[in-house]
């Protein structure tokens, strides 16, 4: 007999049954601003070119997610601000001068080829940006390593020199008899004043808007931790340029908090972001100090290789339930 009061059941659903106030569009919300401190440092340093070219990426990742969502009758997902913060990091990760027909086939390439091509949100196995810079870099080699000319002077002793070449390919290259642990070498690094990407030359602008992922629980510590410290070891134990620089330089610090923290491409336990974070580190600074090799940065690479071995990084290192016994 069914009884009158149902309130003195349990109501029985499927997980999961804690419920957060997070959502997709919330959480790319919070990753947008985390990265404006860094977009206004990089026009600060580069010009209104820099905000173009960072338009121009946002542009074309937002379209071309709406025709490729509408080519395969499947709802519309730019509301989620996802394809933003594809194009966001993508021009962040691009040399201020870069043709604007490269940047937006970029934007194409990381909503197109990486991302919808896989399902959409969720399904793409490689950050789609760094995927998209990968492909940019391989394509258009000229380009995406010539530099906006800057006017930050090296000198050390009798040494002393202008450049255009970016901090990792005068360490790549071997300026021999320069001081990199000078104090204003440092400094520069830290603020931004050097050649680079637009968004990856101000450490102190990346931390804020790390600082600020942490404060609002987007991202954990693991793997930003992981990979600073293990680039930071390496180059301690290697010799030669002082470890500071070799963390301020590149993408190791938007690399390290943006880019290998992506919820998608990362491991979601605790031991295996630490696992990711240290193989990014390894692999990043193996490609930079490689004598034969042809790239100064590895941080792209690093990453990507690492979001091929998540799958079993979250095998290995799940959690196991209470109770069970191991056959």
């Amino acid at each position: 007999m069914k009884p009158k009061d149902t309130s003195e059941h349990y109501i029985l659903s499927s997980s999961p049954h804690a419920h957060a106030d997070a959502s997709t569009s919330r959480i790319m919300l919070d990753v947008i601003i985390a990265l404006l401190p860094a977009l206004c440092c990089g026009v600060y340093f580069f010009g209104l070119r820099a905000l173009f070219l960072t338009g121009t990426c946002i542009a074309a990742c937002l379209v071309t997610e709406g025709l490729c969502r509408l080519a395969m009758k499947r709802n519309n997902t730019i509301g989620d601000f996802s394809a933003v913060v594809t194009g966001l990091l993508l021009a962040l990760n691009l040399p201020p001068d870069l043709p604007v027909w490269m940047a937006a086939l970029g934007g194409v390439f990381a909503m197109g080829v990486c991302k919808q091509l896989f399902g959409g949100l969720g399904y793409n196995p490689f950050n789609p940006a760094l995927a998209a810079r990968a492909f940019l870099l391989i394509s258009f080699t000229g380009p995406m390593t010539t530099w906006t000319k800057s006017a930050w002077t090296l000198s050390a002793g009798n040494v002393e020199a202008t450049t255009t070449a970016t901090p990792l390919a005068l360490i790549k290259k071997g300026a021999e008899g320069f001081d990199w642990s000078q104090a204003a070498l440092i400094k520069d690094l830290f603020i931004g004043n050097v050649n680079g990407c637009i968004g990856e030359v101000s450490a102190l602008a990346l931390l804020i808007g790390a600082a600020y992922l942490l404060w609002r629980k987007v991202i954990t510590w693991h793997i930003p931790v992981a990979f600073i410290g293990t680039v930071f070891l390496y180059a301690m134990f290697k010799g030669g340029v002082p470890p500071l620089v070799h963390v301020l330089s590149g993408g190791c610090v938007i690399g390290a908090c943006f880019m290998a923290t992506d919820y998608v491409t990362s491991p979601i336990t605790a031991n295996g972001k630490l696992i990711f974070g240290c193989g990014c580190g390894l692999i990043t600074m193996l490609i930079r100090t490689a004598p034969t090799g042809a790239y100064p940065e590895g941080v792209s690479f690093s990453i990507l290789i690492m979001n091929a071995l998540t799958p079993l990084i979250n095998r290995f290192t799940q959690p196991k339930p209470f109770g069970k016994v191991k056959k």
